[in-house]
């Protein structure tokens, strides 16, 4: 996978050149990743124009789309799938935590009583496990993997707000299923972390200049091991497998699911 350098996209990154087994790889410019797009100009960003994007998929929730609504290409079509909608997995607010980052980190006293010791851990395992086993994410993912079959799609590019935790998991889900192996997996989804941490370096920064516990702040900005730790132990408690995740849990037909390797395996 690797960072595109886009101006006004953050945290874009291409799925293409993935390493998966036989020594095959992820075709590039089909299956993109990234934050969200309320700042997307193709105008101003080459970057973003050469993609030449049919299709973007917003994993986030409708509070967070009216806030930042995405700034789509003028050819590309948007679906919405929101992966959160039933609010099994929020943040101390009612909002995922993704979106409540500025509000959660504005004052350490409430952001230790709310997620320190551990409880920031903790509530992103939480998040992780429903992202495999809630019906609204059930749905979501099986619009991801259902378009990325349709040529018809073309370049497709999905994403939540920070592009981490819906996103991450998306991304893993489809790596999985082209034949990446677990190592892989781990490292193209702990990837993201320099490109989050730069974007939210400012929060980080003004929340431990004010007697934050930076372990918090980052906690709640990065991505770790033990959170797809966490689903992919749902995954095998619930399924015993990704495959059968995919065709179980999310109704993903054998015949989807070799279009989507046929179309996406180089």
């Amino acid at each position: 996978m690797t960072a595109t350098p886009a101006t006004t996209v953050a945290n874009l990154r291409d799925l293409g050149g993935t390493p998966l087994s036989g020594g095959r790889t992820v075709r590039p410019g089909l299956v993109l990743r990234s934050g969200q797009l309320d700042r997307l100009d193709v105008d101003s960003d080459p970057a973003v124009a050469a993609l030449g994007l049919r299709t973007v998929i917003d994993f986030r929730t409708d509070a967070e789309r009216a806030d930042h609504p995405d700034r789509v290409p003028a050819d590309a079509r948007l679906l919405i799938a929101d992966v959160l909608a039933d609010k099994m997995s929020s943040g101390p607010a009612g909002m995922p935590v993704a979106a409540q980052l500025k509000d959660l980190l504005s004052d350490p006293a409430v952001a230790e009583e709310h997620l320190g010791g551990g409880k920031a851990q903790a509530l992103f395992g939480g998040v992780y496990r429903s992202l495999v086993s809630s019906a609204s994410a059930q749905a979501s993912y099986r619009t991801l993997l259902t378009e990325l079959a349709d040529p018809r799609s073309g370049p497709l590019l999905f994403h939540c707000t920070a592009g981490k935790d819906r996103t991450g998991w998306g991304a893993t889900v489809v790596l999985s299923l082209l034949g990446a192996d677990d190592e892989t997996l781990m490292s193209e989804y702990l990837s993201v972390n320099p490109a989050v941490r730069q974007a939210f370096a400012p929060m980080i920064e003004g929340f431990t200049a004010a007697g934050g516990d930076p372990d918090i702040a980052l906690a709640l900005i990065g991505v770790f091991p033990s959170y797809l730790e966490a689903a992919m132990d749902e995954v095998n408690t619930r399924y015993g497998s990704m495959e059968k995740y995919v065709r179980e849990g999310l109704g993903i037909s054998d015949e989807t699911v070799e279009a989507l390797r046929a179309r996406l395996i180089d």
